[in-house]
C-alpha cells in the first residue's frame, strides 16, 4: 500500500490509462493494490513495481495476473508505466523479464497479453518479446485482441 502515491502517477493519469474505461481515483488504486496481494495469496505472483536501476525511481507496474480471458482464465503478462517513460524499451524490458518468469519460474508453457485493438503500443511491446495474435473477442462492446507466446522445448 506503501506505492499507493506514486502508482496513481500512472493508474489516474488519462492519458496512461485512455484504453481503460476510466482512469482511476484514489480509491481504485488502492484497491488494484488489494487484487495484487489477493493475486499474490492465490497464484504465487502479480505485479510488481517497475522500477529503473540508476537511482530506484517507481516508473509503473508489470507483472503476471490471471485474467479470465473471453471465459477462460489465463495468465497474462500486464503494464503501466508513467508517461514520461514511454518510448524508452522499459516496458518491452519489464514485460520480457515477466515473460522468462512465467516459463523459468512458474512453469507456464505460455503466456498472454490482450488489450483493446485500439491499444497498439501495448500490442506492439507483446510483439516485440515474441507475443503473436491470438484471438479477437468482444468484451463490454468493444473489441479486444489476445496475443500469445509459447514456450520452445
Amino acid at each position: 500500500m506503501d506505492d499507493h502515491h506514486e502508482l496513481s502517477k500512472v493508474l489516474s493519469d488519462p492519458e496512461s490509462m485512455q484504453y481503460y474505461p476510466h482512469p482511476f481515483n484514489q480509491e481504485e488504486v488502492k484497491n488494484w493494490i488489494r487484487w495484487n496481494e489477493k493475486n499474490y495469496k492465490q497464484y504465487n505472483h502479480g505485479l510488481w513495481a517497475v522500477v529503473l536501476k540508476e537511482g530506484d525511481l517507481f516508473i509503473g507496474d508489470c507483472g503476471i495476473t490471471m485474467q479470465n480471458i473471453d471465459g477462460v482464465w489465463l495468465p497474462e503478462i500486464g503494464f503501466h508505466i508513467i508517461k514520461a517513460y514511454w518510448n524508452k524499451g522499459y516496458a518491452t524490458e519489464a514485460a520480457s523479464a515477466c515473460k522468462e518468469y512465467a516459463w523459468n519460474v512458474l512453469g507456464y508453457s505460455e503466456i498472454f497479453s490482450y488489450t483493446t485493438l485500439k491499444n497498439i503500443p501495448s500490442q506492439k511491446v507483446a510483439e516485440k518479446i515474441g507475443m503473436e495474435n491470438y484471438k479477437i473477442f468482444e468484451k463490454n462492446g468493444e473489441q479486444q485482441i489476445i496475443q500469445v507466446a509459447y514456450k520452445s522445448l
